[in-house]
């Protein structure tokens, strides 16, 4: 077993030894302390000084609650261990705090002001502009600390954080001028912080098992109050997170009386020690009391008998550091001016918070997207010379001719390693072409694999992924909606996370219940990502390459049915390969067949607004309508050619929308309703659409498949009785 050795200045005579070795308690902290040197009395009047604020920040939210209003929890009980931690991180760092972490961002150097502007949601908020809880904070100012955008979901930060661990590792390996580092060289750590009950959380697991898998450079910081809401910690957790983290071969883990000042700084002091040179993960459990309410809206009377916060409050760390500086020779007389001053600093702090302006009404919807560089279709679609390509061969190539010239770029996800290259092959010869450290498989872990790209993306990645079949993207959507596609919006722009997803989806004879589903909808009701759905193989090159240059996180919908053209009636899915330079930007639908011009003035047309699958259906169905059918493939599902769709609409006066979804509450329904509203002057029937029956899977057997999906012989009928307006 190796040993680590650190001295600590907070102990001039004393080692830390650290020993390798989970299956025992691998972490001593000496607390014993004798008058330390000036530097470390600073330290000690600084940290005084931030819990000071700290109390009165609370008790001044506290004796305002009607000004208050907003949710918002403080650090009582917490303060030692946070302030320890803040103190010492470095603006190369990283971390990722919780909502209960003000002492800690306070001691990283922001200031109350700036705290309690997003405590009233005002307009100058740093962090969100007034749109965000109080102390969910980012920043990437560089003097501070970076810290990527902070959500609310209980323990969902573990794994963006351990995404921007596996980040710095990449940039680290390749030795990329994205790296920032300190000025002698000294590496960034991460920091991830969150409270116990987090703990239980699957996706914490994930994070932890990948951290441990890869040997990242984080720092899980668990402060345990040992209450989860009303829940005690004995009702819902089996065992701490100090005991968990054994079970994780490779995490080193320690425990420390958080409520100590001198133990805290001297625990986190060798936690970022060994991480910085060691390059590991390690885990901190920091026994804290919890002081104050959980939020504001939930109160400590409501459900704390009052022995248990006696017992809580012997704990407070403000008396214990007072006392410590006693000890040191501080007068009591210089600890009372620094408390009064403290006092009268966030009284004028909240004064002046409370003056400033709200946010203007007119920045409510800014920040959604950060804005695409990509524009214009450029570069050339259809080069001399090429034969036609399959779509999984122009995906594969699309993804290669990125990694070539991105070296910020890696792609991951299950079984796209170089062993197989993917299940559909559609990663095949990328992993002997780049490297395992740049393409890779992961675990079954869906929430890993997209939550990872928002802290990938905070440090400079551009990640791309794979989720191998849609059916099984669900794991993942937490991550989607609470950190990924909030990311932009509640960091008021500051970190969109630019990845790209890729996801096979559609039925294609015979893969069942669980490899044939279709997903758009779901996809669609999530406000903050981009949703492409390409149904060619020059559609599929085009715009996976504007994908991944977008800054904003895109969806890619690849159908399996069209990916080798296999399925009857999908050759044309093959096509001219584009060249490397070609770039189709979202947003853009196409006409892939024309009505003739004498049927659309006699009234005897339709148009069908479809894609994927749905293109092919169409295609076949109109042969039994010559010249009297439009064919337009959205190809992007959002943002959506809105001005095409209803261009063609008004141009026809009949409309059919066809997917391969389940009809009920889909997205092709909800366009069927924006066309009626937007174009009813100018229709002569109902919006038609057809889909899917409205089945829970799409059955095994090819013939109740059939049954189930809309196929060519549906859409002639239904085409027939539009054409019969």
């Amino acid at each position: 077993m190796a040993t680590i050795v650190f001295n600590h200045h907070h102990h001039q005579n004393s080692l830390i030894v650290f020993k390798d070795n989970t299956s025992v308690s691998t972490l001593k902290t000496l607390t014993t302390s004798k008058a330390g040197d000036s530097k470390e009395l600073a330290e000690l009047l600084t940290a005084w000084k931030l819990m000071c604020d700290a109390r009165y920040m609370a008790e001044t939210y506290e004796a305002n609650r009607a000004i208050c209003r907003y949710v918002h929890s403080t650090s009582r009980g917490h303060e030692a261990i946070q302030i320890a931690t803040g103190l010492q991180l470095k603006p190369y760092d990283f971390i990722s705090p919780y909502y209960r972490d003000d002492a800690m961002l306070l001691a990283m150097g922001f200031s109350p002001y700036e705290l309690m502007l997003q405590l009233l949601a005002k307009g100058p908020d740093p962090f969100s502009g007034g749109r965000s809880y109080y102390s969910h904070p980012n920043n990437r100012d560089g003097n501070r600390p970076q810290i990527p955008h902070q959500s609310s979901a209980t323990g969902m930060q573990a794994i963006p954080a351990t995404g921007m661990a596996q980040g710095v590792q990449y940039l680290e390996k390749v030795h990329s001028p994205l790296l920032k580092t300190g000025p002698a060289g000294e590496s960034p750590v991460v920091v991830c912080v969150f409270g116990d009950a987090s703990v239980t959380e699957g996706e914490v697991s994930e994070a932890f098992q990948f951290a441990v898998l890869k040997q990242l450079p984080i720092i899980y910081l668990v402060e345990d109050n040992n209450w989860g809401i009303s829940a005690t910690a004995p009702e819902v957790r089996a065992m701490d997170a100090y005991e968990y983290a054994a079970g994780f071969k490779g995490l080193e883990r320690m425990r420390v009386d958080g409520s100590d000042f001198n133990a805290s700084y001297a625990a986190m002091e060798t936690a970022i020690g060994y991480v910085r040179q060691e390059r590991k993960p390690i885990l901190v459990q920091a026994c804290v009391p919890l002081l104050g309410h959980h939020t504001s809206g939930v109160r400590k009377e409501w459900y704390r008998a009052a022995d248990d916060l006696a017992n809580d409050q012997l704990n407070d760390p403000l008396p214990k550091l007072r006392q410590l500086l006693c000890k040191h020779g501080v007068a009591e007389k210089t600890l009372d001016e620094i408390d009064r001053q403290a006092a009268t600093d966030i009284q004028l702090a909240f004064e002046k918070a409370v003056a400033a302006p709200d946010p203007s009404p007119g920045t409510f919807a800014d920040h959604v997207f950060a804005v695409t560089p990509v524009t214009e279709e450029t570069g050339q679609r259809s080069p001399a010379g090429k034969q036609r390509s399959v779509m999984v061969d122009a995906a594969l190539h699309a993804i290669e001719e990125i990694l070539q010239q991105y070296p910020e770029a890696i792609f991951f996800g299950q079984d796209v390693g170089k062993r197989l290259g993917g299940v559909f092959r559609e990663a095949a010869t990328l992993g002997e072409k780049f490297g395992e450290h740049r393409v890779y498989n992961t675990a079954i872990q869906e929430a890993y694999i997209i939550g990872a790209t928002a802290g990938l993306s905070a440090v400079g990645i551009k990640p791309i992924v794979e989720i191998q079949f849609g059916d099984y993207i669900y794991p993942g959507i937490n991550q989607l909606v609470c950190e990924v596609a909030k990311s932009c919006y509640l960091s008021n722009g500051k970190f969109p996370v630019q990845a790209l997803i890729r996801v096979p989806v559609g039925a294609y004879g015979g893969g069942g219940p669980y490899h044939s589903g279709s997903i758009e909808s779901t996809l669609l009701s999530i406000k903050g990502i981009k949703v492409v759905y390409p149904s060619t193989a020059a559609d599929m090159k085009g715009l996976m390459k504007a994908a991944f240059l977008d800054p904003n996180p895109v969806v890619m919908l690849e159908h399996k049915g069209l990916y080798w053209s296999k399925v009857p009636g999908t050759l044309e899915a093959m096509t001219i390969e584009p060249a490397a330079d070609y770039i189709l930007p979202l947003g853009k639908g196409n006409i892939v067949q024309s009505a003739q011009p004498r049927d659309i003035e006699m009234g005897n047309t339709a148009c069908i607004i479809t894609y994927g699958m749905g293109v092919y259906w169409a295609k076949a169905a109109a042969k039994n309508f010559p010249g009297m059918v439009t064919i337009v493939d959205l190809r992007t599902l959002y943002p959506l050619d809105e001005a095409l769709i209803y261009s063609q609409v008004k141009l026809h006066g009949k409309c059919l929308v066809i997917t391969e979804e389940q009809l009920n509450a889909s997205f092709a329904e909800a366009l069927a309703g924006k066309i009626q509203r937007n174009c009813f002057q100018f229709l002569d029937a109902p919006v038609a659409t057809i889909g899917a029956a409205d089945l829970p899977a799409v059955p095994l057997n090819t013939g109740l498949e059939a049954m189930m999906l809309p196929g060519v012989e549906k859409v002639i009928k239904e085409i027939n009785t539009l054409l019969s307006y």
